[in-house]
């Protein structure tokens, strides 16, 4: 029988930005996650490449190194799938801009189980959704990846997925649920099937979007995390500010 643990309760945070992220890690069985929900998506963006250099960020470090000093990032995790260049495999839309159109073809890995899918938000609405019902959708998206497979799609655990499977990996995703995204990264190795689950079970999230594997990592200033291992594509971040003049 499932067992669950709330390690850490929703922290509070008192440093003089305005953070629109909580935090927590929940254990269930043996299996860590830390989840951090974002409830004020205009703090939340997709970073790629840097402007200025047009070189990709790949790191989180780089990331704040060009921030303005009145804003601080949060939170950081690598967001969807990319080739070795660092170029996004699927849809990716930065300040309204689309970098790469939307991925209809079919193929091989993880990015091309279907279904597939697009996490995608603007100041004011965030969505996940299949592929085919993003294309259809028209929504407006500030911000979009697109990644694969759908851990969950309509509340059902995506049905290529095996509970007895044997590959296990660190694992990166989000959910959505009440207009907040839910981002989650496994302390441990888990398989496809355990990774559903907790969103379907335990965080009660009826869409949710596999990011990556092997490569996942997080950035929090809240528990001190900086995970620095990997090079990464493109990057979600929370990025609070204090008295930015506009």
């Amino acid at each position: 029988m499932l067992r669950k643990w709330l390690i850490a309760l929703w922290i509070g945070l008192f440093i003089p930005y305005a953070y629109a992220m909580q935090q927590q890690t929940i254990q269930v069985d043996d299996i860590s996650y830390d989840v951090i929900k974002v409830e004020h998506l205009q703090q939340l963006r997709l970073f790629l490449k840097n402007p200025k250099t047009e070189h990709y960020y790949q790191k989180f470090s780089h990331i704040q190194n060009v921030l303005p000093a009145c804003e601080q990032l949060n939170f950081a995790m690598n967001a969807g799938m990319y080739h070795p260049d660092f170029q996004p495999v699927g849809l990716y839309i930065e300040q309204g801009k689309q970098i790469i159109g939307l991925n209809e073809a079919e193929g091989f890995g993880n990015f091309f189980m279907q279904p597939n899918g697009v996490v995608a938000w603007n100041n004011k609405y965030a969505v996940i959704k299949t592929t085919r019902d993003y294309k259809s959708d028209g929504f407006k998206a500030q911000f979009a990846t697109q990644s694969g497979p759908m851990l969950v799609y309509k509340g059902k655990i995506n049905s290529q997925f095996l509970a007895d499977s044997n590959s296990l990996k660190i694992r990166n995703g989000v959910g959505i649920k009440n207009n907040q995204l839910y981002f989650v990264i496994s302390q441990q190795r888990v398989n496809f099937y355990q990774f559903a689950q907790f969103f379907q079970h335990h965080l009660k999230i009826e869409n949710a979007l596999y990011l990556d594997g092997s490569i996942s990592s997080l950035y929090s200033a809240q528990t001190k995390r900086h995970d620095k291992r990997f090079n990464l594509g493109p990057i979600v971040a929370e990025v609070a500010q204090n008295n930015c003049k506009s």
